[in-house]
């Protein structure tokens, strides 16, 4: 944890200042790292969502937007001066099976995670053009396997990350356009989705690094990702995962095992 505290504290670097950015969602969370991680980079950043902040992010310019009203996108991103980066961060889904609730309602899953990160690069598009600049999509690893309990959730992120991929093709060479898959973060939140320090502790476990992320850890990624240090990197996609999950059989097998091979064969 020292080294995301080091990230989380000190500047990154500054090869972003002077630079426009705009992180959705950037208020709380994953969000509130990427925004805190570009204003340590140097970078005028906006933080766009529909509520402020609980503590003011130092650095950051909150922006009261609904991602999901695609006319005010427009406007606001309309009136900007300029814009280098675009992060598109917000997202997210409760718990819900899928037979637990009607088409409509998983729909808004996936316009929220799917549909208004399109609308906010087209709205910033020609910003982005005369920049020459970037967008980084948060994807997440629910896109590349099976997400039962939020199953939306994972299809709209595979359609993320297909969707910056073809942007990509279509934007060269003025705009790069990547994608941070991202596993899972330890945040305010997290106590929802893994239980108490108990269930924290146990998922961490499942992580060959032994630890979740912290939103430091996927903001310093996003700031690699958008700046000059990757200047040939577009329509790729950087897993952000601690290096990813123990296969569940390799402890379900009765060979092999650690313990065994420990305690020798006699």
């Amino acid at each position: 944890m020292e080294d995301s505290a080091r990230c989380a504290d000190g500047p990154v670097d500054d090869a972003l200042r002077g630079r426009t950015v705009v992180v959705t969602g950037g208020t709380r969370g994953v969000g509130a790292g990427i925004a805190r991680a570009f204003a340590a980079s140097g970078a005028q950043v906006l933080a766009c969502a529909r509520r402020p902040p609980e503590q003011p992010l130092d650095g950051v310019e909150f922006v009261p937007l609904d991602l999901r009203d695609a006319p005010a996108v427009r406007a606001f991103f309309g009136a900007l001066p300029r814009l280098d980066v675009l992060v598109n961060n917000a997202g997210g889904t409760p718990y819900r099976r899928l037979a637990d609730a009607d088409a409509e309602r998983h729909a808004r899953v996936i316009e929220l995670n799917l549909v208004t990160p399109l609308t906010a690069s087209l709205a910033a598009h020609e910003h982005l053009r005369r920049a020459r600049g970037s967008v980084v999509m948060v994807g997440s690893v629910s896109g590349g396997r099976p997400s039962p309990g939020s199953a939306a959730y994972g299809a709209a992120k595979a359609g993320l990350e297909n969707l910056a991929a073809s942007m990509a093709v279509e934007w060269a060479p003025e705009v790069r356009v990547n994608t941070l898959v991202v596993g899972m973060v330890r945040t305010e939140l997290s106590p929802l989705h893994y239980g108490g320090e108990d269930g924290l502790a146990a998922v961490s476990r499942t992580v060959p690094l032994g630890r979740l992320a912290t939103p430091a850890d996927v903001g310093t990624a996003a700031v690699f990702l958008a700046s000059d240090a990757a200047a040939y990197i577009s329509g790729a996609s950087l897993l952000v995962h601690g290096g990813g999950e123990r296969p569940a059989f390799l402890d379900a097998a009765t060979a092999n095992r650690e313990d065994d091979r420990q305690g020798g064969l006699g």
